[in-house]
């Protein structure tokens, strides 16, 4: 038996057979020439007519798509005519190049520059490999490697996977996903959460498994074992006879010792709150506006605007549903709002900051987002990304109040959000902790980086440890109303709505450190709430405590593991 260990980014255990992801298509030869029988008018106009194929090609899919599938496509359709790579390959055709090279040079020159700039722009050079080979595909009249069709189930094994084509997986033909590459938080392992697919990542040397062999995979370990004995073939039977337990949620977030915690739903629009919905999530933590702008060169009107948020309003009546404001930016550009040539976006203009180059676009989401709520009975609750200072918070809370909405909030991504929320939370009423982009700015570790998985996890101590000081401060502002004889001196809330909130463990050490909900795909709803169910508030507080004084993330995770006997039961 052989041991891959990677990081498991949803759970599950299988045994299945390997099938690997077809290479990519060749590379066109350096130095490959014009034909003379073509124009470099010509062959400039094929490549944009190539570019504008791939474009519909992948915004077909995104119509197909939901959630961050649906985002991540979109972002990734706009890549295949985006000026700067077309124009930098119609400049190497006119110096004699032939399109196909001219493209493939292009691209590796953009793909650098964003890898080069680090933080989530790098995430987007793995987009324009993908894109490139596309467009060279519909140069060549050819088909670009797709993932492989067999009439049984099998277990996907690539050295990475373009997230156009995980957002495509099909959970009942691929039982599992490992890839040698990428992150754990990487646009990849995201769709892969969202489609409820045990997938394990940055497993260094896994693409060299054999072709057709078995294979055990721990979407929860991150463990990848060849040749499965009895030990093996126990836990996959095991996880199957628990995995009815955890697929139904009551709509009842709650410890065991009856303490109320809220579990809410991550969405991207009308369908996935319709789906949300159907799973009993409690509301919505985070809705991403980002589906209503991706894919538009110019601003969606009020109208279209409103049509959009009041499709995932009307999903909720009565609930709460935080919608975050545009979070444009980083791996997100949008034309009409981001400015591409910055040297380090994701510590750039993003989020809340547009609002300082492009005035106006803001106001006019958030005047769109009260006429929704005006019309839905759904209870709105809306916060700002990117949120650094007081100062930053009080204008956005200003902004809200001009546009007739009641409940303004903050995004607290960035350590200094957490250290300061106290003074924060006197300017707005609640805050939603983003783990992703927390993780990545205290860690300063890229986080679609495979090499950097184990500083960019959740479990890191420093990283729970600004998420109890978001808490704190919270309990300092209340403390500090009451003594100003303030009505309401209760905490304000502080949520979680990143990615870790989807992890069941890591969940209890969450409700310890006393956040006041926790918003996921809502698939990881009936997980989180069974093993929440297993401690008590006091149990959960003490684990928090123990995970925070942790000396690395994989000890945090260990020692609360060990104290969890419910997870083996459960078959976590």
């Amino acid at each position: 038996m052989q041991n891959f260990v990677g990081v498991g980014v949803f759970r599950g255990r299988v045994i299945g057979p390997v099938r690997h992801m077809p290479p990519a298509l060749a590379e066109p030869p350096a130095g490959e020439q014009l034909e003379s029988s073509t124009t470099p008018e010509a062959a400039a106009a094929n490549l944009k007519d190539a570019g504008a194929a791939v474009k519909a090609q992948l915004q077909d899919r995104a119509s197909r798509a939901t959630g961050a599938g649906k985002d991540v496509l979109e972002a990734t359709a706009l890549m295949a005519t985006d000026p700067m790579l077309i124009k930098a390959a119609i400049k190497l055709i006119n110096a004699g190049s032939s399109a196909e090279r001219a493209i493939w040079e292009a691209g590796e020159s953009v793909a650098q520059l964003l890898h080069d700039l680090g933080g989530m722009m790098a995430e987007r050079s793995h987009d324009v490999h993908d894109v490139k080979l596309r467009i060279i595909a519909v140069l060549r009249g050819v088909h670009v490697p797709e993932i492989p069709d067999f009439p049984e189930p099998f277990i996907l094994v690539a050295e990475d996977l373009a997230p156009a084509d995980t957002a495509t997986l099909d959970p009942e033909k691929v039982i599992a996903l490992v890839t040698a590459g990428g992150g754990p938080q990487s646009h990849t392992a995201i769709i892969a959460r969202a489609l409820g697919l045990p997938a394990v990542v940055a497993a260094a040397g896994a693409y060299e498994l054999v072709e057709d062999s078995l294979i055990f995979v721990d979407g929860s370990t991150g463990v990848v074992s060849t040749e499965p004995g009895e030990n093996e073939r126990s836990a996959v039977a095991l996880w199957q006879e628990k995995a009815a337990l955890l697929s139904v949620f009551d709509g009842n977030g709650q410890l065991g010792c009856g303490t109320l915690l809220p579990l809410l739903a991550n969405v991207g629009g009308a369908k996935d709150a319709q789906e949300a919905a159907e799973a009993k999530a409690q509301g919505v933590g985070l809705l991403r506006t980002e589906f209503c702008f991706l894919g538009n060169s110019t601003e969606p009107s009020h109208d279209d605007q409103v049509a959009a948020y009041k499709g995932v309003f009307d999903a909720f009546p009565g609930q709460k549903v935080v919608i975050r404001t545009l979070d444009a930016g980083a791996d997100k550009p949008l034309p009409f709002l981001t400015d591409s040539t910055e040297p380090n976006p994701a510590l750039g203009v993003r989020g809340y900051r547009t609002e300082t180059t492009t005035p106006g676009v803001l106001l006019r989401q958030l005047g769109a987002i009260a006429d929704a709520a005006a019309q839905s009975e759904a209870v709105v609750w809306v916060m700002a990304p990117m949120i650094s200072t007081p100062a930053e918070a009080a204008d956005f809370a200003a902004q809200c109040a001009e546009a007739g909405l009641q409940i303004p909030g903050v995004m607290v991504e960035v350590p200094s959000a957490a250290l300061t929320s106290r003074h924060i939370l006197d300017r707005v009423e609640f805050a939603s902790l983003g783990t992703n982009d927390l993780t990545q700015y205290t860690m300063a570790a890229d986080r679609q980086l495979g090499p950097l998985a184990a500083l960019n996890d959740p479990w890191q101590p420093a990283v729970l440890a600004l998420i109890q000081a978001t808490v704190e401060g919270a309990i300092s502002q209340a403390k500090h109303s009451a003594s100003l004889a303030v009505e309401d001196s209760l905490p304000k809330p502080v949520g979680v709505c990143g990615e870790s909130a989807a992890d069941p463990v890591l969940a209890v050490v969450l409700a310890g450190l006393g956040v006041s909900s926790l918003s996921m795909t809502a698939r990881a709803l009936p997980a989180v709430a069974a093993v929440l169910r297993t401690v008590t508030l006091a149990q959960a507080r003490q684990l928090a405590h123990k995970a925070v004084a942790a000396s690395s993330a994989t000890e945090a995770r260990d020692l609360v593991r060990d104290a969890l006997p419910a997870l083996k039961e459960l078959g976590l």
